[in-house]
């Protein structure tokens, strides 16, 4: 067997039995370069001390450098979310608006109007969703803070939690796969593109939002889907005491500080505009935005480290697994069976492209299914699906919607993505929403097939 689908396989087996996926990347890749004839360890002169032949440990750590930016990047925004966090503002801004809604003090009736609200509600979570990924960067993070004090509002309304679920996870997928802001910047232009480069495949100039239009509009159609025809009818739920709990935390915040969230909002927009104005600048700007949060006080110097710490805990599992799949890839270009496995892939296809495009985005959804990260998945297929596109003749514009489109398949829809860990982290706090029924489930019919099928169109029209 090829030595690269070999380590695939090894890799996506031990994920889908439960072996943590930064552990099931290193035996994949280990796996891999042994069975393709790398020695274990470096092979040196006896006389020189000179290396004759690299071994899999050597090519394993050559690539675990290049996702150290990447996994740097999110430590850093990690600690700006926790810093906008720690100014109250995303809790201050639950608690108006449930006690907004309690203004009346009827507990048990449904409020007037509760259309408007409703639609306002589900609306406010999409753009918190988008906005999460750019504007403010701070991913999953707003999902416990703004969610579990709103439940007992989404019960008396009787919105289907599975809606709230596919709506969260929209904002957070679709964003970050077509607007290169915030960590757009890495998916687009940090991974897919300099990998794409690396490859072997000129993409200097071209548009990464153009080859990712018809992929986005496939994730919109999956959405319309859901809000509109799939859960648009109401769902009962159970008044729990953890719903109560909730709530009335949210009604006991102090109201929000006009300083705090003066602060709040300046550092947010100086850490979008440092990335507006300079390429690359993720990083950069997540460091000045958490600087203005220490520098005006809302941040004090005694708390710096413990909100820094909770940070970069938040982020750093993605970063981790980022890095080793870097890792894997290095090793898998280093067996030297990337081209056999695109000749015979090639062959096996006979040149039908549709047929080709098919089988590549089914591999990226499998193999983001067993990791749970996109991010990671890029890495892997990208150099084995460049060399492969060429060979078919695909344009540099196609190549990057199938191995866009191929990363981003599976991230919605996987039990060990954040894109559904993070809506189920807010609403089954009271027990009433099942991560895999729930969340997984609808979010994987509503997005992965749209997808699949937008993909397929991007390839064979671009």
């Amino acid at each position: 067997m090829n030595a690269v689908v070999l380590a695939v396989l090894v890799m996506l087996l031990l994920s889908v039995a439960r072996v943590h996926v930064v552990l099931s990347l290193v035996i994949g890749a280990f796996v891999g370069g042994l069975v393709a004839g790398l020695p274990l360890a470096d092979i040196k002169d006896a006389v020189s001390g000179e290396v004759l032949t690299q071994g899999v440990i050597t090519h394993f750590q050559t690539g675990l450098s290049g996702g150290a930016k990447i996994a740097l990047s999110y430590a850093m925004l990690g600690a700006f979310a926790m810093a906008i966090t720690h100014s109250g503002l995303p809790q201050q801004l639950a608690g108006a608006v449930v006690r907004r809604m309690e203004g009346n003090g009827r507990r048990d009736t449904i409020p007037s109007a509760v259309n408007w609200v409703k639609w306002a509600l589900i609306g406010a979570l999409l753009v918190m969703g988008v906005m999460s990924q750019n504007v403010i960067p701070i991913h999953i993070a707003f999902i416990p803070m703004i969610v579990p004090p709103l439940l007992l509002v989404f019960n008396r309304m009787q919105i289907d939690r599975r809606l709230l679920a596919c709506v969260m996870t929209f904002g957070l997928v679709t964003t970050y796969m077509f607007l290169p802001v915030g960590f757009g910047v890495i998916f687009l232009n940090e991974i897919l593109l300099a990998n794409i480069d690396k490859a072997g495949m000129n993409v200097k100039n071209l548009s990464v939002m153009q080859a990712m239009a018809i992929p986005a509009l496939g994730m919109v159609a999956g959405l319309l889907v859901a809000v509109f025809i799939s859960y648009r009818k109401p769902r009962a739920y159970r008044n729990t005491e953890a719903d109560f709990r909730a709530e009335q935390r949210a009604e006991s915040q102090a109201k929000i500080s006009p300083y705090r969230s003066l602060v709040a909002a300046l550092a947010i927009v100086v850490a979008f505009v440092v990335q507006l104005v300079y390429d690359d600048a993720l990083l950069l700007g997540a460091m000045l935005g958490f600087a203005v949060f220490m520098a005006l006080g809302v941040v004090r110097r005694q708390e710096v480290d413990s909100v820094f710490d909770s940070g970069i805990k938040m982020m750093a599992m993605i970063g981790f697994i980022m890095i080793a799949a870097q890792g894997f890839a290095e090793v898998m270009k280093a067996t030297g069976q990337i081209q056999s496995l695109v000749d015979s892939s090639a062959a096996l296809f006979a040149g039908n492209k549709g047929v080709a495009v098919l089988a590549m985005l089914l591999v990226g959804l499998l193999v983001t299914m067993g990791i749970g990260s996109s991010f990671s998945t890029l890495p892997i297929i990208t150099a084995i699906y460049v060399p492969l596109c060429i060979s078919m003749g695909f344009s540099p514009l196609a190549t990057v919607a199938i191995i866009g489109t191929a990363g981003a398949l599976g991230d919605a829809g996987s039990p060990a993505s954040d894109s559904t860990l993070g809506p189920t982290s807010g609403l089954n706090v009271d027990g009433q929403h099942d991560h895999i029924y729930d969340s997984v489930i609808p979010t994987f019919l509503h997005y992965n097939l749209p997808l699949l099928a937008a993909g397929w169109i991007a390839a064979m029209v671009l």
